[in-house]
Parts: structure tokens; sequence; C-alpha cells
């Protein structure tokens, strides 16, 4: 299914929206990328106020509308001062969730990543969380909470192995099930958690800076979790795995932990997408296990090739 765009809201929708901005919308681009089926629009107002729509309902798929709800809250706590879009106004009607949010003129990291392009996120992701220690808003979830039956994945597929498993992993399912375990009761401490830092929820401004949008998974984790989760995607995307094993070094030496930490975590993610490639497609969302595919299998060569490991 593909993204719906700003016409395809209904009239109520679009009538507060531009209540919101104070004029009628005359102009709207979708941006594409991401895997939501809502809206994610640019759009531009008769006085030229330019601001961005997100936009869902549960007819376009049944979680994604929660997932709104919960950047909304996020959005509406975070520090002005972030490197984050700011929230202009959010809002429910008959079954939409709207975020209507300052619009970034920025463009997403061209991939594939290289090292050179690669670092500056990467410190900006560190610094990230190193403003957000402590966290600035009470109450989120603990971070071993909401990964547990995420990377369980090396478990499931110890239960049961698919017939298609790459023998490298298969050989050593019960390790990287331990190494995963072991992952998840470090995973907790006071530094408020994007949780989903990759290339799609990353913008860069004309100026180089480094902004993070799409926060629907905040949570309270441990410092290092959001350059980790970075990394992942790096790793996954490069032929040269000595650069990834400097990246990890990096992110261990920066927050004071070992390597080998760092390791347990891409080692959850790796069983996450090996185990979630494999399940049928989730409504509305007909690109993911493609996109989980292509990580799974880019983890398992850095896996196979890596000293750290």
């Amino acid at each position: 299914m593909p993204r719906i765009t700003w016409p395809d809201l209904p009239d109520a929708v679009r009538t507060r929206v531009e209540g919101v901005l104070g004029d009628e919308v005359v102009a709207h681009r979708s941006h594409p990328g991401g895997f939501s089926p809502g809206t994610a629009d640019r759009v531009q107002t008769a006085a030229g106020r330019v601001a961005f729509v997100k936009a869902v309902h549960s007819d376009l798929n049944p979680d994604t509308p929660d997932l709104h709800r919960a950047e909304l809250r996020v959005m509406r706590a975070l520090p002005p001062s972030l490197p984050a879009p700011r929230l202009i106004d959010g809002f429910e009607l008959d079954g939409w969730v709207v975020l209507v949010l300052q619009h970034v003129d920025g463009a997403h990291p061209t991939l594939p990543w290289t090292p050179e392009s690669f670092e500056p996120v990467l410190d900006a992701t560190l610094r990230l969380s190193d403003r957000l220690t402590p966290t600035p808003l009470p109450g989120l979830a603990e971070a071993s909470t909401e990964v547990a039956d995420q990377w369980n994945g090396f478990e499931i597929l110890t239960a049961a192995p698919p017939d298609d498993l790459d023998p490298w992993l298969r050989e050593r399912l019960p390790e990287l099930a331990r190494r995963a375990r072991r992952s998840v009761a470090a995973v907790d401490g006071d530094t408020l958690s994007h949780y989903d830092v990759r290339s799609d929820n990353i913008l860069i401004d004309p100026a180089g800076g480094v902004v993070f949008i799409d926060w629907p998974y905040a949570m309270r984790a441990a410092r290092w979790l959001d350059a980790t989760t970075l990394l992942f995607e790096f790793a996954a995307g490069q032929d040269d795995h000595a650069a990834t094993d400097g990246f990890v070094r990096q992110v261990a030496d920066h927050v004071g932990v070992d390597t080998e930490l760092i390791v347990d975590v891409l080692v959850s993610l790796t069983g996450f997408m090996v185990e979630r490639c494999r399940r049928p497609d989730p409504s509305g969302l007909p690109t993911l296990r493609a996109f989980q595919r292509t990580l799974a299998e880019g983890m398992t060569s850095w896996l196979r090739a890596t000293a750290l490991y």
C-alpha cells in the first residue's frame, strides 16, 4: 500500500490542521521513506508558513496510530534545545492521529554509509545521548522491558531452526541466544533513548547539522543504546568490516564500557532481523520484511568476519 498524502486526508482533518497553522494549505509535498502508510507531508500555507504533517488511521495499519500517540507524548516533553523538530500541535479526530511539526530543511543521509559520512552522525548521536542523561521525561518504560520480546530472535530460532538459516548462525545459536539474553539484562540506564536511530530518522540540515526525527519508541535506557542501533545500520551495509570494528570501539570508549557489551546488542538486533524477516508482511507495510532481510544478511556477514565476536 503506497503512503497516503495530504489530499487523501478527510476534510475535517485538513481543516483542523489549517486552523493550527492559521491559514489555508495551498501546497504539499510527500516525503518518501520509512514504513508508515500515513501522511508525511511538507505543507505550505497561503501566507508562506511551512510545517510537516503526519497523520494515520487504524484502517491503514492497526499499530501505527499508537505509535503516533506515543510520539506525540514524547514531542510534547522534549527539551526545545534538542536537535529535533519542534511540535506545533497534535490531536485526534475521527480516528485519525495527527502531528503538526516544525518542518526541517534537510535531507536523509545517502546510503550506503561511508566511514566519512557516518562518523559525524555517530558523534552527534553520542552527544544527543549525553544531553539526554539523565532523562528529562519521567515515567518512560525501561528498555529491558521494551526489548525483551524483540531481542529473543535467536531463542526462537534455537527452538525451531529454519531450513534456510545461514549455517554459521545455525552452528552458534545457543551462544548467540546467550549473548542476546545478556544484552537485555544490561540495557537499562537513565538516558532518554530514541531507540530507532537510523538514516530514515535522521536529517542533515544545510549547515551539516544532524536532526533526529520520529520519536515514537523513546524509552529509558543505557547511554550507549542509540549509538549502537545506528551502528547496526552502518555495519549491515559494509564490505569493509574493519571500519565497523573501529566504530564499535569508539562507542565503547565514549561511554566507558567493554566492546563485548556493544557486540552483544548487535547480536540481539541481528537475531531480531533474522527471525522477523521470515514472518508475513504486516498490514500496510509490504516492504518491511525485505528491509529486515537485507539487514540480517549484512549483519551476519559482519559477525562472521569480525574479531570482536
